[in-house]
């Protein structure tokens, strides 16, 4: 018998939704007490999860929840490449 594989959930800090692992966006806090995106999900550090979406990234960021779950202050750059892969992700032009 075919022994079946768990599958990783995590929670999207934007709709709080529990969702594959391999479907949200992992933005890791480093040990130099940064904030970066972890698109291989494996780098060290702190995780928060969000789904590719433009709208769970808004309630993350309105909510303060990614500061919340990382623990340390978000920067702007972040915000802005999160944003920007968002978009060129799911071929939407401007905001």
């Amino acid at each position: 018998m075919i022994k079946k594989r768990k599958i990783p959930l995590r929670i999207c800090i934007g709709c709080q939704e529990k969702k594959p692992k391999k479907e949200l966006i992992r933005v890791v806090r480093t040990a130099e007490a940064k904030a970066a995106l972890d698109m291989t999900g494996k780098k060290p550090g702190r995780g928060a999860y969000i789904c590719p979406l433009q709208s769970c990234l808004k309630k993350a960021i309105k909510g303060k929840r990614l500061e919340k779950n990382l623990q340390l202050p978000v920067s702007e750059e972040l915000v802005t490449e999160l944003t920007e892969m968002l978009e060129k992700e799911n071929g939407v032009e401007g905001s």
